[in-house]
Order: structure tokens, then C-alpha cells, then sequence
């Protein structure tokens, strides 16, 4: 089986590239594309259903592989469902610039999660932030376009599928959704286009500090901040699993960013996520077992 799991938040041209490659690259068409459950104003305005629906419409050659399931929260649930299917190999595609990190981290728990032959991870191909056309085409552009009232802009984003009254119906439900009447920050919705106050509100200490509660936004964990690097985060997630994240790519989070009607599948199946591998033994929360991650060592338990 392929994946594609992603945010898609707004969908793109840049995403369509990305599906024509998943799609391409399966066996025998057999493919899924897995948008986020992740939902917040800044950078993640559109709620997961109206994605959705709107994905479909962009992408009619790819509707019936895109898949709505509140299930479906990070990676590692996709590819636990896929093991539970039955498929001994899977294939994931993605951006360039997150192959080595999904690499590591969907590699390190196979056999104690879920067991595959082989899973291989796959770039799509690099992406031009600079490019005007498809190959510079990104959901950040699509945001800063909204944010910036500026629909001209906007619509060279989106697919010739969608036809420009849609398009504007989008740019307008981003636009309420991100509360721009409100006011706004570019470094908070596209911080790709603001590096610089990110790091400075970083460095400040404003945000992301010791002891917060984030979401990695590319493949949906959420943890608990153990560590502050330069322009890094070492997290442990509520079943002591540890990541690592750029500051980029995180979201301060209560709880999951995830739409209100999705939490009581999560909070139904949070008993069961991640307690037993696939020999019974326990690696859930009261797991207190060293564990390595880009040089980080821990023996504790975070989540008490």
C-alpha cells in the first residue's frame, strides 16, 4: 500500500502533484491519501470535513482514495490500520524536506507498533518556495494570500478542477476561519514567510517553553516539550513515545488540534493506542525504559 498523510491545509496545486505521485508510484493503484485531523486558526483554518470535501472536488481522479476517519490521527495510526489490514509492505510519500524525519521515526517503531516487510519512505520532489508555478506552490502561500485579502494570488494556487467561484467561497471560509478581522501575525499562519519573529518570539521564550503541550503538525503526535534546542523540540507524547520537531512545524496544543466532534473517538481510543506491542508487552505510560533520540537519553515517565 502507498500513503499519503499530509495537513492540506488549504489544498494546493503543489498538492496535486503530490497525489498524481503517490498514485503513480502505488501497485496496482492501490493508494490512500490521509489528510490531518489537525484544525486551528493559524494554520490549520479549514476543519477536517470541508477539507475534505473540497480535496475531492479539486482532485476528482483521487476522491475515492481520500479517506475522512476520525481514527486516523497521526501516522502511526495509518499505518497500524494498514498492518490490520493485512499488508506486509507500505510505501509513504512525501515533501523532500520531511522524508528523512518520517523515515526515522515510522522505521524505529516497526515491529513494536505494527510489522511490516518493508516501509519505505519517498520524496515527491523538491519544492521552489520561490517558484510562481506549481513546483512553489504551497498551503503556506495559500494562507498568507488569505490573510492578505489578496484572492488574485490565491487562485493561481488552486487546480483548474475548482472552478473560480469555489475557489473564492474557499478563500473567503479561510479568511472567517482565521479570524484576519482580528488581526494577524505571519510568522504564527505561514511561518515559512517569517522566520525570523518565529525564532525571536522563540528565543523570547513567548512561546514553545519546558513542560507545554505541542502537536507536530506533519505526522499529528503530541507531547510534552522535555527540551528547547536552537530551533528544536524534544517532546514525549502521553504514552512515552519521544520525538523531535522543528519549531516550524509545531502548534501549542491543550489537547489535539482536532475538531470537538472527533474527541470522543480519540479520548475513546487513547486507552488502547500504543499500550502493547506486538507481543503484548507494555510501551505505554507507565513505561519507564531508555530511549535514545538525536543524542537525548530519558529514563522517566512525563505523562504523570
Amino acid at each position: 500500500m502507498t500513503i499519503a498523510f499530509g495537513r492540506f491545509n488549504p489544498p494546493t496545486t503543489g498538492h496535486e502533484k503530490l497525489l498524481d505521485t503517490v498514485s503513480k508510484s502505488s501497485d496496482d493503484g492501490d493508494y490512500v491519501i490521509v489528510p490531518s485531523r489537525s484544525q486551528d486558526p493559524k494554520k490549520n483554518p479549514l476543519d477536517t470535513d470541508t477539507k475534505v470535501s473540497i480535496m475531492r472536488q479539486m482532485f476528482p481522479q483521487h476522491s475515492e482514495r481520500i479517506v475522512n476517519d476520525p481514527q486516523n490521527r497521526t501516522i502511526f495510526d495509518v499505518l497500524k490500520k494498514a498492518h490490520m489490514d493485512g499488508y506486509t509492505n507500505v510505501r509513504i510519500v512525501g515533501g523532500a524536506d520531511r522524508q528523512k524525519e518520517f523515515d526515522k521515526l515510522v522505521n524505529n517503531y516497526n515491529g513494536k507498533m505494527y510489522q511490516f516487510d518493508n516501509v519505505e519512505v519517498r520524496s515527491a520532489g523538491d519544492r521552489d518556495p520561490d517558484s510562481d508555478d506549481v513546483e512553489g506552490m504551497s498551503a503556506s502561500k495559500q494562507r498568507k494570500a488569505a490573510a492578505e485579502n489578496n484572492f488574485d494570488a490565491f487562485y493561481k494556487g488552486v487546480p483548474s478542477t475548482m472552478s473560480k467561484k469555489a475557489a473564492k467561497e474557499m478563500f473567503n471560509n479561510i479568511r472567517l476561519a482565521m479570524n484576519v478581522s482580528e488581526g494577524w501575525s505571519l510568522w504564527e499562519i505561514s511561518p515559512l514567510f517569517d522566520w525570523k519573529n518565529l525564532r525571536e518570539n522563540y528565543v523570547k521564550k513567548h512561546i514553545f517553553n519546558i513542560g507545554e503541550i505541542v502537536e507536530n503538525l506533519n505526522h499529528g503526535l503530541v507531547g510534552r516539550i522535555i527540551r528547547r534546542g536552537t530551533n528544536y523540540l524534544i517532546c514525549v507524547t502521553e504514552d512515552n513515545i519521544m520525538f523531535k520537531s522543528w519549531i516550524k512545524d509545531v502548534n501549542e496544543s491543550k489537547m489535539p488540534n482536532v475538531a470537538p466532534k472527533d474527541r470522543a473517538a480519540i479520548n475513546a481510543r487513547a486507552k488502547n493506542v500504543f499500550k502493547k506491542d506486538l507481543k503484548g508487552n507494555v510501551v505505554g505510560a507507565n513505561e519507564q525504559k531508555n530511549t535514545e533520540v538525536s543524542g537525548v537519553c530519558r529514563s522517566e515517565t512525563y505523562w504523570n
